[in-house]
């Protein structure tokens, strides 16, 4: 039996952050009934059309659901949520600012008639404060949290690569619905959830923020580099690649320049004795490094690494991933059906022993609209105006 088999959650999701979240309930069972607007469904579903015709985003969020169109405004297409969200465990709900309030979906009123209902709420900025009614999505969230000034060069600053902003919002939306599931198994009792994406991205930002505060000087725009960390870092071997490598401590920048540099004088000059030091003189590292590594390629370079204990790695294009040797020799690749034909897939990053998790196909808009529709009580006559 998976973790979460019998447990029905019902979806009113858009774009990411709520879609991870649901997506990784249904890899371990539950049912998720996901509701879309008729005719265009979830906007990630346009973002673009590079997965057999089907948008990147929209197959990553949604494998294992059910789809179905609904106008909740409309009477008739109420009646069907209602009796849904009467039969679920889980709410959840990324809307706009104030939607759900206006519509008598907000937590206070599900719960006032099941109060052992577990209703999660994702939103920008969070309930109250001068921002609650401010619409947010991923870069704007990047750019509030102060990611975007701390990445970049210095003279660029940058956004994340990804859509980090809303993945860390899925996450603790994720955790705090099993957390409520788990409280819920032991009282009956059902939990009102809010995740607001500036606080899941704030705790993330909370190191630079310290450093800011209590270090008087904000984070520097590094690039690739660590901005805290020395040597920790892209280098160029001697056939023109590059290789990162990171030291973590005192012990393994000796172990460097003894085993890999070859000067051990390096270990113990007072420049780069400690990190605080290694990384006020970074600009002195970095050219160290590249001499001793012109004489090898960059499969030496990191073979000569890994004999030295130092930590390294290839710089690897994302379309690299889904062949990555590690993930193949661990046999972490699946295939899931979509809509367009058959998709890889990575199996969930949680191993739990004796679960097979389900990694289930992606829906097209309205798949599941007949069949949801009658086992809730209705059919297309009887939810006409």
């Amino acid at each position: 039996m998976l973790p979460l088999e019998g447990t029905t959650v019902v979806a009113l999701e858009q774009a990411v952050a709520a879609p991870f979240a649901t997506r990784q309930l249904a890899d371990l069972g539950a049912r998720v009934i996901k509701v879309e607007r008729p005719g265009a469904g979830d906007f990630s579903r346009g973002y673009d059309r590079t997965v057999h015709g089907d948008s990147s985003y929209f197959v990553w969020l949604n494998r294992g659901k059910e789809s179905i169109e609904l106008d909740i405004k409309d009477p008739a297409d109420r009646r069907v949520l209602d009796a849904m969200i009467a039969a679920a465990d889980v709410v959840v709900q990324n809307l706009a600012p104030g939607a759900v309030g206006r519509l008598g979906l907000d937590a206070a009123t599900l719960r006032a008639a099941r109060p052992d209902l577990v209703h999660c709420s994702i939103s920008g900025y969070g309930p109250g404060g001068p921002y609650q009614a401010k619409k947010a999505y991923d870069l704007l969230i990047q750019c509030e949290a102060g990611l975007v000034a701390a990445t970049g060069t210095p003279e660029q600053p940058s956004k994340a690569g990804i859509s980090i902003a809303d993945i860390a919002t899925g996450m603790y939306a994720y955790s705090g619905i099993l957390t409520a599931l788990l409280r819920r198994a032991a009282t009956g009792v059902g939990a009102t959830v809010e995740v607001a994406m500036l606080d899941a991205l704030g705790e993330w930002m909370i190191q630079p923020a310290y450093h800011a505060v209590y270090g008087g000087s904000e984070t520097r725009r590094t690039g690739a580099k660590h901005a805290s960390i020395a040597p920790y870092g892209p280098y160029r071997a001697g056939d023109g690649n590059q290789v990162f490598l990171a030291v973590q401590s005192d012990r393994e920048w000796v172990r460097l320049c003894r085993e890999v540099l070859r000067r051990p004088e390096l270990a113990g000059d007072p420049r780069f004795a400690h990190n605080p030091e290694r990384v006020a003189h970074d600009h002195l590292i970095g050219p160290l490094i590249e001499s001793a590594l012109a004489a090898f390629d960059a499969d030496q370079v990191v073979e000569l690494l890994g004999e030295a204990g130092i930590a390294c790695a290839r710089l690897r294009r994302p379309g690299e991933l889904l062949d990555h040797p590690q993930l193949a020799g661990r046999a972490r690749r699946q295939q899931i059906q979509a809509p367009g034909g058959v998709v890889r897939a990575l199996l969930p990053p949680v191993d739990i022993d004796e679960v097979e998790p389900v990694l289930g196909p992606v829906p097209r808009l309205g798949e599941h609209n007949d069949a949801l529709r009658a086992e809730f009580g209705f059919c297309r006559e009887e939810v006409t105006p």
